[in-house]
């Protein structure tokens, strides 16, 4: 029976940040991975010679001195991961289908404001006043500086209010409203259920930069596995804990894998679903409130994507890589809801990729979905299910086609589409739990899934544990690694690194 100092469950972004830290730290470890590969929705896939990436496609928080940027300087990989940041003055754009109408804003907070206050400048003392509100939170939260990256998010007074509150308080403007509170679409939960201190932790970084990445996914799937080579990482793929076994003082003594190999190991992190990890602990440890908890959890949105590209030739000289949001209502509750029947959000992400010697641009779109959207097809498997579900699919692909020619008229006659998936395709490809986006909803006043588990040596990390997304996800192993590694250590391994 092989002997770790600890084992990492699930290789996403928070799996393998753990796995690192661990690793630098000294610390023998097996990261196991239930898919073939690692890397989780970081990963990309290819269709026609076409990379398109499966989760993730922008982020914030890597311009220099920010929050990702530093903790990937942390990690040693920062000058490995290199960002490709979209056009200052229109990183995003949102289109509203009622009056056909475009906002151009771009990131950088002193710039934002001055565009909103352009399209609005009746709304001055709102928008100052949101912002200031943003900034104020974050300076309240001691993880949101990477010297206090141990450390979890304290409770503060906006942590006790909704986003919907915050904004109602301040304007009575749908559209802005709107604007303000649409990238609730990178977290997916509705205005009216997050907290305000917990939308403005998550979009803080967004607000200040707005980057892709070379390589998408990808790029730092292959960094992770090639900086595991320099430490005691094992991975290993197709492997995930079926029993634990030998349990005495309330510690796993065994873990028994599905393919029947037996190891041991000091801690074991699970960076997975809390409902998946729910399944592993033994009931007779399991307190009816602990049960009560995980099980009450929601699902964040997921999402029914296209994957689609101009043809070859077509020039276009303003394809701009940028984030495209197009809006039917001005309602983000609404169109958040999984009861709603209307027109859906559509975000598409167009981007230029390279392969094979060639270069595409290409275009992934995605319109908010749950599971009891495709309620008839929930227990069915990729590659076995009927023709009805295709026809849904089929169906779903012309409506969004149509929407983005109504967006982008000169593209018609050169848009191709080469996939589609919906959240059947993200659940079973990822072994994802509920093919949600972002893990549970980040709802006020809910008590997630982070750090230590009934069982002693057991912890919990990942994106339904802190926050959702490649950020909360990294920062929810930095935290977990405070409560295994001795704490005057840890603390010299994020200041030196940092440093570096």
């Amino acid at each position: 029976m092989k002997k770790y100092d600890d084992i990492v469950v699930g290789s996403g972004i928070s799996g393998m940040t753990m796995s690192l830290i661990l690793g630098m730290n000294g610390r023998k470890v097996l990261l196991l991975e239930k898919s073939p590969h690692i890397g989780g929705s970081m990963a990309r896939f290819y269709k026609k010679g076409i990379p398109f990436d499966t989760g993730f496609h922008f982020t914030g928080g890597l311009h220099k001195g920010g929050i990702l940027y530093n903790m990937l300087s942390i990690l040693g990989i920062n000058d490995l991961i290199e960002p490709i940041f979209l056009s200052e003055d229109k990183a995003n754009i949102f289109i509203f289908e009622p009056e056909n109408k475009r906002y151009n804003i771009p990131y950088g907070i002193q710039r934002i404001k001055e565009k909103f206050k352009g399209y609005f400048p009746e709304e001055s003392a709102a928008i100052d006043s949101y912002f200031d509100k943003v900034k104020h939170v974050c300076d309240q939260t001691p993880s949101m500086n990477p010297h206090n990256l141990m450390s979890l998010h304290n409770h503060i007074n906006e942590d006790s209010v909704t986003l919907d509150e915050v904004l109602n308080g301040l304007t009575r403007n749908p559209v802005l409203k709107a604007l303000l509170s649409c990238f609730a679409m990178c977290y997916g939960v509705r205005p009216d259920e997050i907290s305000f201190a917990n939308h403005s932790r998550m979009c803080i970084g967004l607000y200040e930069s707005v980057a892709r990445v070379k390589g998408g996914g990808a790029a730092f799937v292959n960094t992770f596995r090639t900086k595991f080579k320099d430490y005691a990482v094992e991975v290993s793929s197709g492997k995930y804990i079926a029993e634990l076994a030998d349990v005495r003082d309330n510690r796993v003594g065994r873990f028994i894998l599905n393919t029947g190999e037996e190891v041991s190991g000091d801690n074991c992190i699970f960076t997975i679903h809390p409902k998946e990890i729910l399944k592993v602990l033994p009931d007779k440890y399991l307190s009816r409130a602990f049960i009560n908890r995980v099980s009450s959890f929601e699902s964040s949105t997921g999402f029914f994507s296209v994957f689609a590209a101009l043809e070859q030739g077509y020039e276009e000289p303003d394809f701009d890589a940028n984030i495209v949001t197009i809006l039917p209502d001005y309602d983000i509750n609404q169109l958040l809801d999984p009861a709603h029947k209307g027109s859906s959000a559509l975000v598409l992400i167009k981007s230029i990729e390279h392969a094979g010697g060639k270069t595409y641009k290409v275009i992934s779109t995605f319109e908010p979905s749950y599971l009891e959207h495709v309620e008839a097809w929930r227990n069915t498997k990729t590659g076995s299910r009927p023709r009805e579900y295709q026809d849904y699919k089929n169906r779903k692909v012309e409506i969004t086609t149509e929407r983005i020619f109504k967006a982008f008229p000169q593209y018609k006659g050169h848009l191709k589409i080469i996939d589609s998936a919906s959240v059947l395709t993200f659940r079973d490809y990822l072994n994802n739990y509920d093919g949600s986006a972002y893990g549970i909803k980040q709802k006020m006043g809910q008590y997630n899934l982070v750090g230590k588990l009934p069982l002693r040596n057991l912890y919990a990390a990942g994106q339904s544990s802190l926050m959702p997304g490649i950020i909360g996800a990294m920062m929810s192993s930095f935290i977990v690694g405070r409560s295994i590694i001795n704490e005057e250590q840890y603390s010299r391994f994020l200041s030196q690194n940092l440093c570096n």
